[in-house]
């Protein structure tokens, strides 16, 4: 928290404009923090990888995606929250030692498979397709998973959609408000 004081002092005395979408930092961190629960990992059996953690990551973003979409007013907080999640994830392409040269290969590739997500939860929650399926697809990547860990997942989700859908906007979008 300090260094981001620090750094919003500096860009002020050098005259840099703060990045707007420092604004969704609760909101984005709030997502991400929901998404390393263990519960997921646990109960929910998805695995407990680089590729486990980003589809929750993306399963709940989606969730929080999905509710301000309808929301005129939300449209540039849910633009700056998928830029938040795209720094995250070049970050962490980058810590891994990923160089430049493919990191915007793999940021595309992260990119799309953000927006499919969002795609298929949003048919699931609109009963075109089962979240379940929706699930086994997207977090499980097709591969076996147990039927328990999968109902626990499809059980939790569910939870956190209604919890989303019972917030006002702006309380979401402080990033305080349980969920």
């Amino acid at each position: 928290m300090g260094t981001q004081r620090q750094m919003g002092l500096i860009q002020r005395m050098f005259g840099r404009k703060a990045d707007p979408a420092t604004a969704m930092q609760p909101l984005y961190d709030q997502v991400v923090a929901r998404a390393r629960e263990p519960h997921w990992y646990e109960a929910g059996a998805v695995p407990d990888t680089m590729d486990g953690r980003f589809d929750m990551i993306a399963a709940l973003l989606s969730l929080v995606l999905l509710q301000l979409e309808p929301e005129e007013e939300a449209r540039q907080e849910s633009v700056w929250l998928t830029e938040l999640f795209v720094q995250d994830m070049d970050g962490q392409l980058r810590q891994l030692g990923i160089g430049d040269v493919s990191v915007g290969k793999h940021m595309g590739k992260m990119m799309s498979a953000l927006g499919g997500r969002l795609g298929a939860y949003r048919r699931a929650f609109n009963g075109e397709i089962t979240l379940d399926a929706a699930i086994r697809r997207n977090i499980f990547r097709e591969k076996a998973a147990p039927d328990a860990g999968v109902a626990h997942v499809e059980k939790e989700m569910r939870a956190h959609a209604a919890s989303l859908a019972e917030l006002k906007t702006q309380a979401l979008l402080s990033g305080r408000a349980p969920w």
